[in-house]
């Protein structure tokens, strides 16, 4: 049999959203596919810094950030944060728009308290004291420090999180040229959510890279996503999957569906 890559998003394909235990129906997938000749790469929009609890598992590789840094075994073959200038002009656009967000750098990303003291002045609300509970979880989970903290380490890719969609039309518009927005539907709490990526590179343009290094076709490619964010990695490999748990949209522009995470898809 030729030799295959695959490439895993992590949220909501490999684990459940947020977590970092695969179950362990895909541990042994990934082993059986590593034992029978095949090579396994995780390609996350988390930063590598949030990657560091799944790499206790055997993969040959990593493709972080969206694409914006590449690990081949140890070997980085693509490093590009965005420029100095692009971050200071987005994050002025999201502040003048009242649009929260996280900036996520190589090791470590740094959240809007903001967010948290919004969530907080409207706790009464069922839904926003279950998501400010949730969003304590996530933050102590993957690593996610105040945005006091950040001392200007580069940044490779910008979360956003809107009260309202009509909030993001400026950024967008005036950011156009400089990053792509990937706008997840309106979530069970009402709040958009979103990642700003720069154009020089997406989780599609990493699949490339790393096919291109390792001298593998892409017809020889294999991708498993669930969300609008992987939707450059399934359409860019030769063989795309969505997970059932996934986007309506991205599963109509699949090659196939697997059952859902928490039914052992993979």
């Amino acid at each position: 049999m030729k030799r295959k890559i695959i490439f895993l998003d992590i949220d909501g394909t490999l684990t459940e959203p947020g977590k970092n235990e695969p179950p362990q129906s895909a541990l042994k997938a990934i082993r059986q596919a590593r034992e029978n000749g095949h090579l396994v790469y995780l390609c996350s929009g988390r930063n590598y810094g949030m990657l560091s609890p799944l790499l206790a598992y055997p993969f040959d590789g990593v493709i972080a950030s969206s694409g914006g840094y590449i690990l081949c075994g140890n070997q980085v073959i693509y490093d590009n944060p965005v420029t100095k200038a692009q971050q200071e002009k987005a994050v002025r656009l999201l502040e003048e728009n009242g649009v929260f967000y996280t900036i996520e750098c190589r090791d470590g990303s740094f959240t809007d308290s903001g967010f948290k003291e919004f969530l907080a002045a409207h706790a009464a609300e069922g839904a926003n004291s279950e998501l400010l509970r949730w969003r304590r979880q996530l933050e102590s989970t993957l690593n996610i420090r105040p945005l006091e903290e950040y001392e200007g380490q580069p940044v490779y890719k910008i979360v956003v999180m809107s009260p309202t969609l009509k909030q993001l039309d400026q950024p967008r518009e005036v950011l156009k040229e400089d990053f792509s927005f990937c706008i997840q539907e309106p979530d069970q709490y009402g709040f958009v959510n979103g990642e700003m990526v720069s154009r020089a590179f997406d989780k599609g343009k990493g699949v490339k890279r790393v096919c291109r290094y390792l001298g593998i076709g892409l017809e020889d490619s294999i991708a498993f996503g669930d969300s609008m964010n992987d939707l450059e990695m399934l359409e860019t490999a030769g063989f795309g999957v969505c997970m059932e748990n996934g986007s309506s949209q991205l599963k109509h522009l699949a090659d196939d569906i697997c059952p859902s995470v928490s039914a052992d898809g993979l």
